[in-house]
């Protein structure tokens, strides 16, 4: 990639519990980054809430933070940024006043259930079920996508509806909320979202890209409220008066999951897992609109600038991932950070039969059970923290293999790009992959290899590129160029028993069942 010292491209990386600014140099070398955390609100069990407010406010400082960063260290960033990517959680749901620019309620996050009698509403009174949308959107109804989440919000909140009849109502995932600010806001901030995250909010259809009117009627959703849907790499504005950086165009937006495929460099029939809060696998399955039979959702790739083709991808999303590190770290106290679990993990050679289902939300990707909870099943009296440690990290790893066995069955052989030793080479990112004991159970339960960049946080990196690409700093096939990243990449080869593994996963299944229907226990 390009040397040129003096070009940089900036990368809003907007997550579930973090936002972060990161600036990268022509050679896609990260020379300055900021991050904070900002607050969760969990005001009823099972619901999850942000203040609009304060992710734009977090999206302030980090620019600011990092600018400041890369700065000290010599680099002219204020002269030589040529754009910025954005990316961000996807499906959580804002809803804001077109005239005074204030959220009419908080963001409505995820992994929210509150929306789930509208599902099974839903669900008897439409024809076509649970999968009514299916057929355009590639996604079942569930509490997860935006749609519902705004049918939650037009039917409770008193101001929203007057918003919405008034005319003075607009709806966006993170990415809409965060564009219109930078570029102006109330006075005339452009309202667009891009087709990744569109095609989350059950309402776009995967083939014209456009959002679906038959789905707009069904649900009596206006569509006036909606934004325009856009490529992932284009200039789409200009950041306004009053944030630190003036001027810079906006060139790319994705999803995180998607600029995490984008920045992983995944081709037509490779994989990719993000393992944050959640825990996310996509394949790309390239021009093709893969429908699944086995509890995945169809979604898009990437799509790499207005006239440029279409990827899709099959995708597996996993609600609970890293959060159970959380968990135990905050709601239990076992551990008094999150690098302390491998440690702990370490001193055991297994978990003593114990199998930890981390359903607190429900289950998704393939089960799609929001009945379900939580359960830790199999301990005696010989369990101790190290087991339930252990028991955590093969959590996400046995969730990632259910997903991946889903995925297999849905590509075919001839929807995925193996090595020359016939093996499935499963990508991964994300900030709990710095573990290595998860990289090597997960290649474990798998059996077949994980590779780990040297570059983990490949969110950030894939807006980045999304971005340079829009404006000339790179091209495609500098992106997906992958030798020179395979060079310093880690790959982790099983060495579990073929016997076992299976036994292990046999035992996994049985736990997975008794999280069913439990989401009615007697507080």
């Amino acid at each position: 990639m390009s040397k040129e010292a003096a070009v940089f491209i900036g990368s809003i990386d907007q997550g579930t519990t973090s936002t972060r600014f990161i600036i990268y140099d022509g050679s896609a070398k990260a020379v300055g980054s900021h991050q904070i955390e900002f607050t969760q609100f969990y005001p009823v069990a099972g619901w999850v809430e942000h203040d609009p407010m304060e992710i734009l406010e977090s999206v302030r400082i980090c620019i600011a933070k990092a600018l400041d960063k890369a700065t000290a260290e010599g680099h002219n960033v204020d002269s030589g940024l040529k754009a910025i990517g954005i990316t961000n959680q996807r499906e959580t749901t804002v809803v804001w006043s077109k005239s005074t620019g204030l959220p009419l309620y908080n963001a409505i996050v995820w992994m929210d259930v509150r929306t789930s009698s509208i599902c099974r509403r839903l669900e008897k009174e439409l024809s076509g079920g649970r999968n009514h949308f299916e057929p355009s959107c590639g996604l079942p109804i569930s509490t997860y996508f935006s749609a519902t989440k705004l049918l939650w919000l037009l039917e409770n909140v008193e101001a929203v509806r007057e918003a919405v009849n008034s005319g003075d109502a607009v709806f966006g995932t993170v990415d809409t909320w965060l564009i219109w600010n930078l570029t102006g806001g109330v006075k005339n901030g452009l309202h667009v979202t891009d087709v990744s995250n569109a095609s989350r909010t059950m309402l776009m259809n995967l083939k014209t890209l456009n959002w679906d009117k038959e789905t707009l009627k069904a649900l009596e959703i206006p569509p006036e409220i909606l934004p325009k849907i856009v490529s992932n790499s284009e200039i789409i504005g200009k950041i306004g008066t009053g944030w630190p950086i003036p001027g810079v165009p906006i060139a790319g937006c994705l999803g995180d999951q998607h600029a995490a495929m984008l920045g992983q460099a995944c081709g037509r029939g490779e994989a990719k897992s993000t393992y944050g809060t959640g825990a996310f696998i996509l394949l790309n399955t390239g021009a093709e609109i893969v429908h699944s039979k086995h509890g995945l959702l169809t979604t898009m790739a990437f799509k790499l600038g207005p006239s440029a083709p279409t990827n899709y991808a099959l995708e597996g999303s996993i609600a609970i991932a890293g959060a159970a590190v959380q968990w135990l770290r905050d709601g239990l106290g076992i551990i008094n950070n999150s690098a302390e679990i491998e440690e702990l993990a370490s001193k055991v050679d297994s978990t003593g039969g114990v199998y930890f289902v981390p359903a607190f939300n429900g289950l998704f990707a393939p089960w799609w059970r929001d009945d379900a909870r939580g359960v830790c099943v199999g301990m005696t009296r010989f369990t101790n923290k190290s087991h339930i440690c252990r028991a955590v990290l093969e959590s996400m790893c046995f969730q990632v293999k259910d997903v991946l066995d889903s995925m297999h069955k849905d590509a075919g052989e001839k929807g995925e790009v193996k090595n020359e030793k016939g093996e499935f080479l499963l990508r991964v990112d994300g900030g709990a992959t710095v573990n290595n004991l998860l990289m090597q159970l997960q290649a474990d339960l798998l059996g077949s290899p994980v590779l780990r960049p040297e570059n983990i946080e490949t969110t950030a990196l894939g807006a980045a590129y999304a971005a340079g690409l829009a404006v000339g700093v790179w091209k495609q096939n500098q992106i997906f160029s992958t030798e020179e990243k395979a060079k310093t990449a880690r790959i982790f080869h099983p060495t579990l028993e073929e016997g076992l593994r299976k036994k292990k996963v046999d035992s996994w299944c049985k736990a997975v069942e008794r999280t069913f229907d439990l989401a009615d226990l007697s507080l």
